[in-house]
């Protein structure tokens, strides 16, 4: 059941980070930052697009894929279509991962040591889900924000 609840919300999350990217009218202004905002909202896909790939897509649905996270926030002005394709092929992957998840798996220690202590692969699924949940937040206000022109 919560694989299914969560596989909902991953769903229904990376398609609204599809639509935020898509909405950018002016494709330069995904790379913009001003002020007191870090991170552009180009950074922050390409950084949601590591994350899931590696934590849900790599460990636990044994799709291939290597991680470079210091590139995720250093790279910029990928075509707006290019992270459009990362962000559609990371929602197959993690649906297809999340729906092929037996439940007893949830309960497991995550196979990879992220934190400081060990997790369950539960608490770390939801720590995904909210770490998405976030940066999505950010990416919406980066382009009401500077995305104006």
């Amino acid at each position: 059941m919560l694989t299914e609840t969560l596989a909902t919300i991953f769903q229904r999350d990376l398609t609204k980070l599809y639509s935020e990217i898509e909405q950018y009218k002016n494709e330069e202004r995904l790379w913009v930052t001003e002020q007191s905002i870090a991170n552009s909202a180009g950074n922050l896909c390409l950084h949601l697009v590591g994350n899931l790939k590696t934590y849900i897509g790599a460990e636990l649905g044994g799709f291939a894929y290597t991680r470079n996270r210091d590139l995720e926030f250093s790279l910029k002005g990928v075509p707006k279509a290019d992270l459009l394709t990362m962000v559609a092929e990371t929602r197959t992957i993690v649906d297809e991962t999340l729906r092929k998840l037996p439940a007893n798996t949830l309960q497991d220690e995550y196979p990879m040591l992220v934190f400081t202590e060990k997790t369950s692969t539960e608490f770390f699924l939801i720590h995904l889900a909210a770490h998405l949940s976030y940066h999505l937040g950010q990416i919406n206000y980066h382009r009401r924000l500077l995305d104006t022109q």
